[in-house]
């Protein structure tokens, strides 16, 4: 007997056949419930994700709630300073472990009959059940998690892609020289953008839009180092970035600092980018003044202009490694039409507020340029759903990082819904 193919499978077929190689994706890709379910169980439900930072968690007992669409992780520091993730869900009737999306705990303690269990997921304290109940088989559901440079991400698949090993294999000798995991959060923010979770990813993916939207974050940001179309009147600008790239490149890997690209986005199951690229003017950290916003810099730099190391991933997140602090950015799904954006400043675990940073200095470039981004990923879902919208072509010098993330997105999805 042939199993009935759901809509949720016809529909993502019927729209991956219409993909247009070069072009922004159908209207359905932003608008549907039904696309946005099958993301969430072939894309978030299959793929490696990021979801926190090790500084959110620094001592046993610390947690982290993770929730998108229907699904609520847990993200452990156990007794043994190791990382653990698991379903946020007792096993007893299905409560809501953790409320609070971040707090310390000695056990995890259900807050409906007070099953226990300890922070490797074990139950340990379960009242009324009877002689014939054993607790060994009420552990809690665990979760794939895997850190890398003290960013921490998660697989909800049984079998998550193994390709993440390689992943670790050339992205650690890159962050690990700034040891996010001896910083400790600055600060932290969350944003509800009205939109679908791929307009947050492909706006993130081009700076085509940066010159005209975000004067602050251009004033340590070369364009040149996103994309360009090379022209007579930017000849000798762009000389100029690549003069100063060249040499900084050389005193970066004089000092263990690797600032090659690694381009990965679209060549593998987990897909990634790194670069570490100069920053304008003063050079040494995406401030408004481009100094550094942190006095005590991070691991043993002595020297504040170590550019900006950037970190993409598919698919939801990317970060900036500087020498005095780290910002990491996910993207969780909540609905086809609404997307958290959660953005984690880390500076050194023994700098000062107040002394050797304040947190209005720290955040003001990524404050002020997530407002910005924010408004133009609403206005475009707000035209996506006019009907007037059809797809449109990409600039092939300043958006082909949006159409990896695309290539990526419809071939994993196609993986799936063959």
């Amino acid at each position: 007997m042939t199993t009935p193919i759901s809509a949720q499978t016809l529909l993502t077929r019927e729209l991956l056949a219409r993909r247009r190689p070069g072009y922004s994706l159908e209207a359905p890709f932003y608008l549907s419930e039904t696309v946005l379910q099958a993301d969430m169980e072939h894309i978030f439900g299959k793929h490696w994700i990021f979801v926190a930072v090790e500084p959110q968690i620094p001592e046993p007992g610390d947690y982290i709630a993770v929730e998108f669409s229907n699904k609520s992780i847990l993200i452990v520091r156990d007794d043994d300073m190791g990382v653990r993730a698991f379903h946020n869900v007792c096993r007893h009737r299905g409560s809501r472990l953790c409320e609070s999306h971040q707090g310390q705990l000695g056990n995890i303690v259900c807050p409906y009959h007070q099953w226990t269990y300890d922070l490797s997921g074990k139950l340990i304290h379960a009242k009324h059940m009877g002689a014939d109940f054993d607790p060994s088989e009420m552990s809690l559901k665990s979760v794939h998690v895997r850190t890398l440079g003290g960013l921490i991400f998660i697989c909800l698949a049984q079998d998550p892609p193994q390709d993440f090993e390689q992943m670790v294999a050339e992205m650690t000798p890159y962050l690990a020289p700034h040891r996010l995991q001896d910083c400790k959060v600055a600060a932290q923010v969350d944003i509800i953008e009205d939109c679908n979770w791929k307009l947050t990813m492909e706006n993130n993916r081009e700076c085509y839009h940066c010159v005209g939207n975000h004067p602050e974050l251009t004033v340590s940001l070369y364009e040149f180092g996103f994309g360009y179309q090379p022209s007579a009147e930017n000849a000798a600008e762009q000389q100029r970035f690549v003069d100063i790239t060249n040499a900084a490149r050389e005193r970066w890997e004089s000092m263990g600092l690797p600032s090659a690209e690694i381009e990965r986005l679209d060549d593998r199951i987990t897909g990634y980018r790194t670069q570490r690229l100069p920053l304008d003017r003063a050079g040494q950290s995406q401030t408004l003044n481009t100094e550094v916003a942190s006095k005590k810099l991070l691991a043993d730099f002595t020297d504040p202009a170590l550019g900006g190391l950037s970190f993409w991933t598919q698919p939801n997140s990317w970060h900036h490694f500087m020498s005095d602090h780290v910002v990491s950015f996910s993207v969780l799904p909540i609905s086809a039409g609404k997307t958290l954006v959660r953005t984690v400043w880390c500076v050194h675990k023994d700098a000062v507020e107040g002394v050797d940073y304040t947190v209005e200095n720290l955040t003001a470039v990524w404050n002020a340029t997530n407002a910005q981004d924010r408004r133009l990923v609403e206005e475009s879902q707000i035209g996506i759903a006019t009907g007037a919208y059809e797809p449109g072509p990409y600039s092939p010098y300043t958006e082909g990082l949006v159409e990896k993330f695309c290539n990526w997105y419809v071939n994993r999805l196609g993986e799936h819904t063959r």
